[in-house]
């Protein structure tokens, strides 16, 4: 299975961006493929009905991804938070049991966390618990903002304590002026400090792209194969 879990270091990284992006790209490339976001905050309403917005985007983007969502919040705040401030309890195993169900009819799942990889989804139990028991490696989403070196290594340390798999980090929303040094520089010091490596630079995405203007942003970017451990032939006849 190709599957892979994707969080971030920080807010408003553009990680849901990204998650849709890889699991546009991969059916493209002929890997069915499932989209699910275990536990979506900041839910929205359309047509008087509260709808995940991640969900949402996906299928704009490719509606033929199996897209999926289990628990809906619309409180903004952890998964934890949310779920007092609506008195709706988070059943971990029913989230485990559905994974489960979801990776089995698909080549490739993209799991889109919640929050960062410490957020509280649970009394004593936290994303990277989740991720522990799902058995599935990560995929850290940053920017190259202020704090972007501090909260990158921070995730990186929680989650390497933890025992987890890192496939590598993704700097996403990069400004059309970012300074080069700056693109040079955050990578570098991320890999130097630790074993993990850069797998791709993503500039910021317009919101009227197009679902074509998205997966070729994604293969441009960001290092498919070594995020899926997988050799994809049609990447090495383009």
């Amino acid at each position: 299975m190709l599957n892979v879990y994707v969080t971030s270091s920080e807010r408003k990284s553009g990680k849901s961006y990204i998650s849709a992006g890889l699991a546009a790209t991969m059916q493209s490339l002929g890997y069915s493929t499932s989209y699910y976001k275990p536990i979506q905050t900041a839910g929205i309403d359309i047509n008087g009905f509260a709808q995940s917005p991640d969900v949402t985007f996906i299928k704009s983007v490719d509606p033929y991804i199996n897209a999926h969502f289990t628990y809906l919040f619309r409180s903004e705040f952890d998964p934890l938070i949310s779920s007092e401030i609506e008195n709706k309890q988070i059943d971990l195993d029913y989230i485990f049991n559905e994974y489960k169900r979801i990776s089995s009819i698909s080549e490739t799942t993209i799991i889109d966390g919640d929050g960062g990889i410490m957020s509280p989804i649970a009394p004593s139990y936290t994303n990277v618990d989740l991720i522990k028991k799902l058995s599935i490696p990560v995929l850290i989403v940053t920017t190259p903002s202020i704090n972007a070196v501090n909260s990158t290594l921070l995730t990186i340390n929680a989650a390497q304590e933890r025992g987890v798999d890192i496939r590598g980090v993704i700097v996403n929303n990069i400004p059309e002026k970012c300074s080069k040094t700056l693109l040079t520089s955050i990578p570098r010091v991320i890999e130097e400090y630790t074993n993990v490596k850069v797998l791709g630079l993503v500039s910021k995405l317009s919101s009227k792209l197009t679902p074509e203007d998205l997966i070729i942003s994604i293969l441009n970017g960001i290092d498919i194969e070594s995020i899926f451990k997988v050799k994809i032939e049609k990447l090495d006849m383009n």
